[in-house]
């Protein structure tokens, strides 16, 4: 099996709730119908609201949703009805080909197929800086990171997508697709995010070393960050 990303814009029309209203009962109807062997939505909607001043945009605009499926093949000729779905949905969509990492699972709060997942996503969308090559900036990333990143923040999940390749033209030069979950108080309040409530001392620690090891493999204003809510339907 492979599995695609597909970044999604919703059309002009649309309210927020009416693009997430289509996602999650259309267009996950009929993927499903189809044969994708599994499916999840992440949507930027009210519900996570509170985490607006998480955004970071590097290329406006952000993408309103993303879908990721597991296909039995991503070659275009078998996932042309996929395309095919998700271009009747949405105004624009970018896909992508990646490879799927989860050094944390969620066994915290799990969520019943099709139920809102606690909390929060986080998505970041990233570029692999000039300065580095592909080998050492995946290094400093996987190796180096990882758990860094677990460590300093109330993560619960977390998920590395490595851009294979670019499946339809135009698509935005992502390296890679990056998820964590987080519980809902991260979402205004840094100490909650960096898992240091109450405890100032703590929350600048983690911060500043989270921030060293970003800056070893990323450029900061290269990324595109922003929250969303996670809807597993497969």
């Amino acid at each position: 099996m492979e599995k695609v990303i597909y970044t999604l814009w919703k059309r002009p029309e649309q309210t927020t709730a009416e693009f997430a209203d289509s996602l999650r009962t259309q267009l996950a109807a009929q993927l499903l119908q189809a044969g994708v062997r599994g499916l999840q939505l992440n949507i930027d909607d009210a519900e996570v609201a509170p985490a607006a001043g998480i955004r970071q945009i590097a290329g406006a605009p952000l993408p309103d949703a993303l879908l990721q499926l597991w296909l039995d093949s991503a070659i275009g000729l078998r996932r042309a009805p996929v395309d095919a779905l998700v271009a009747a949905t949405v105004a624009r969509h970018d896909a992508y080909l990646v490879t799927e990492s989860e050094p944390l699972r969620n066994e915290r709060y799990p969520a019943a197929p099709g139920q809102r997942s606690y909390g929060f996503a986080q998505i970041a969308l990233l570029k692999k800086p000039e300065r580095l090559g592909y080998p050492e900036w995946l290094a400093h990333w996987h190796d180096g990171h990882t758990p860094v990143a677990i460590e300093t923040q109330s993560t619960f999940e977390y998920r590395q997508n490595v851009v294979v390749r670019a499946l339809t033209p135009g698509a935005r030069p992502y390296d890679a697709i990056v998820e964590e979950c987080f519980p809902p108080a991260a979402m205004s309040d840094p100490q909650a995010f960096f898992d240091a409530v109450g405890d100032p001392e703590k929350f600048q620690r983690n911060l500043d070393r989270m921030m060293a090891s970003v800056g070893r493999f990323l450029d900061l204003g290269t990324i595109d960050v922003l929250a969303t809510s996670q809807y597993r339907l497969a």
